[in-house]
């Protein structure tokens, strides 16, 4: 299995009255391992198509311990299905080490032009295939 590695940093902003990252925050921080994975990465390998339209169908997160401030935090990532017209994607944030929560997001790739899902096309699937679980 191929994991998708992303180091985060972290805003004071993300921090809630208490000093930890406030739990809506947790999707910002996914959202942005995602986007470097279907965009960035996903660019420099020569599928842009992402880039087009994509949407969040459903997330779930799973909070499992607080994360503080000055907690050094990765997310790693994969694709854990891919159907024809959907696929979803599995995440651990990590906070020193420890995992802090775990999520999953189902995305439907869309067509922003004609304002309606589409199919998932052969070289999406040949990128997402690289980090299937």
């Amino acid at each position: 299995m191929a994991r998708y590695h992303f180091d985060c940093p972290l805003r004071w902003s993300d921090m809630d009255a208490f000093g930890h990252v406030n739990n809506a925050r947790f999707l910002t921080l996914y959202e942005e391992a995602r986007v470097a994975l279907m965009f960035t990465a996903a660019k420099e390998s020569g599928t842009d198509s992402f880039e087009s339209g994509v949407v969040i169908a459903r997330h779930e997160i799973d909070y499992l311990r607080p994360v503080d401030h000055g907690n050094k935090v990765y997310i790693e990532m994969w694709v854990e299905e891919i159907r024809n017209s959907s696929f979803t994607m599995a995440y651990e944030l990590f906070a020193n080490g420890v995992v802090a929560s775990r999520a999953r997001s189902v995305l439907v790739p869309y067509d922003l032009a004609a304002g309606r899902s589409r199919r998932i096309n052969d070289v999406e699937r040949e990128y997402l295939e690289v980090w299937r679980d």
